[in-house]
């Protein structure tokens, strides 16, 4: 039996059931990685070993009975590597922590190995979560399953590319200013960008702290409903997780999208920043929205325009900040034979990072630079907060708001490279939800002229995943998208 090919709630049942082990399965999903990831490298840290181990533990839990069993119990998942997880490695893709072992567990970590998941290993990103390609990783790109010469998107292209392809039923990666969505879309997978706030950080390698959130990749809307569930919760840890109570977001599939309102906001579609094929996707899907009882209105998000300038503004100020840490004197990546304290941390610095982590840490520290902060900065946080505003006049008559995930499906490698611009552009239309803090999820919704995944975006009042669940999972039952490379990579 081809277990690589079930959804992660059905491999969950078949243990629970006793049909299958999880030891079976994890094994399943180690031989796949085995076959496809020398091509598509999707895995960068393989922690074998450990995910068998506890899959056997697993398998001992269910031969002894009378405990309480999470939903996922039993299934493996994937780490995206910038999240920590103790006696392994956490890279963040990058030469500055390429030997750097954790000595602790991330709060998803701890709730994923309570949840009783075997972890396969780390997969690829751009290095500390800056791009939207991972052609950034010092590790090389991952490659798209759909195509293998094309991107799988970024900067969680490994964790996105490993569910897609088969390696792993599920993965958690981050999402900063599109992170999850982008290579979602991409690879024609469900991934979620929860409220900020709603999971976690401790233990997330930090980028930007007022915008990084962990969310899952998934093959479909009810395992990542299932997935959120287990990650979610407040954390004493993070002086900025919320003390909300977590739903079961199962109660929220299977309704009735009878008198829900979409909003459309018009700045999202103007002629020309969108590919001809990905519009006539969205507009299919509109009409299945429709059908399903759906009532949809345009809408005005004024302060669109200045997204992309604002997020790169408050995005590189606090990368700025995080990254001074990586110095060369307490971990990581020392240039050695230095003949002074300052000559070995700029050249430990110099050497250790990668030229789009440069460059970030280079437009933050000026625009925090005296002189320039109030100019840049403060007037960047000024304007996210008009651009919170739209989104709260909106939510006051809508349940969410219909965007595309994405302008164009994946584009070739190395095709964007070499134009930071062109590259930032690629998350035009998922940066919003960031600054506002507010959830959305990509899911897929038809093929592009090439034969490639299209995304749709749904973006949801804080706090209200279920109903982005309610309105993904009736959509995705109706569509009946199939992920046709999951066999074929």
């Amino acid at each position: 039996m081809n277990y690589t090919g079930l959804k992660a709630l059905e491999l969950a049942k078949l243990i629970r059931e006793k049909q299958i082990t999880s030891k079976e399965v994890t094994m399943g999903f180690i031989e796949r990685i085995k076959q496809k990831n020398v091509k598509l490298n999707a895995f960068v840290n393989e922690e074998f070993e450990g995910a068998i181990k506890t899959a056997e533990n697993c398998d001992n839990i269910l031969a002894i009975g009378g405990k309480e069993l999470s939903p996922l119990f039993g299934v493996p998942i994937a780490l995206k590597a910038n999240m920590c997880s103790e006696g392994t490695k956490v890279t963040c893709c990058s030469k500055i922590l390429e030997n750097y072992i954790s000595p602790y567990d991330a709060t998803v970590v701890e709730k994923i190995k309570k949840a009783g998941m075997p972890i396969l290993g780390k997969c690829n990103m751009d290095e500390f979560a800056m791009g939207s390609s991972t052609e950034n990783s010092v590790n090389g790109p991952s490659l798209n399953p759909w195509d293998n010469s094309r991107i799988p998107g970024g900067s969680s292209g490994g964790s996105s590319v490993a569910v897609a392809a088969g390696l792993s039923p599920l993965a958690l990666g981050s999402d900063t200013g599109g992170s999850i969505r982008q290579p979602a879309a991409c690879c024609g997978v469900v991934g979620l960008k929860p409220t900020y706030g709603r999971v976690s950080r401790y233990g997330l390698v930090a980028f930007a702290s007022s915008l990084d959130q962990i969310g899952p990749f998934s093959g479909d809307i009810e395992d990542n409903a299932a997935l959120l569930e287990i990650i979610a919760g407040y954390d004493k840890r993070d002086s900025t997780s919320i003390n909300k109570e977590v739903p079961a977001y199962s109660k929220y599939l299977n309704k009735s999208l009878k008198g829900m309102k979409i909003a459309m906001p018009k700045e999202y579609f103007i002629k020309g920043g969108l590919a001809p094929d990905v519009l006539e996707a969205l507009n299919s899907s509109v009409e299945i929205f429709k059908k399903l009882g759906a009532e949809f209105e345009q809408v005005s998000l004024p302060h669109t325009e200045y997204c992309l300038a604002t997020y790169y503004i408050i995005a590189t100020a606090e990368a700025s900040s995080n990254l001074a840490r990586y110095d060369g004197v307490h971990y990581g990546y020392r240039k050695k034979d230095s003949k002074s304290l300052i000559e070995m941390m700029t050249k430990s610095r110099a050497e250790g990072f990668g030229n789009e982590v440069k460059r970030r840490i280079m437009l933050g520290t000026y625009v925090l630079s005296a002189g320039y902060y109030d100019a840049y900065y403060l007037k960047a946080q000024k304007v996210r907060t008009l651009i919170k505003r739209d989104f709260d006049r909106v939510f006051e008559k809508f349940d969410c708001v219909l965007t595309p995930t994405t302008p164009a499906s994946a584009f070739k490698l190395g095709e964007k490279i070499l134009d930071p611009i062109q590259m930032y552009l690629s998350d035009i239309f998922t940066i919003s939800a960031n600054l506002a803090g507010v959830p959305a999820i990509s899911l897929p919704c038809g093929l592009s002229d090439n034969k490639l995944p299209v995304g749709l975006q749904l973006i949801g009042k804080p706090f209200m995943e279920g109903e982005l669940f309610t309105l993904a999972h009736a959509f995705e039952k109706a569509y009946g998208w199939k992920n046709t490379v999951n066999t074929e990579v």
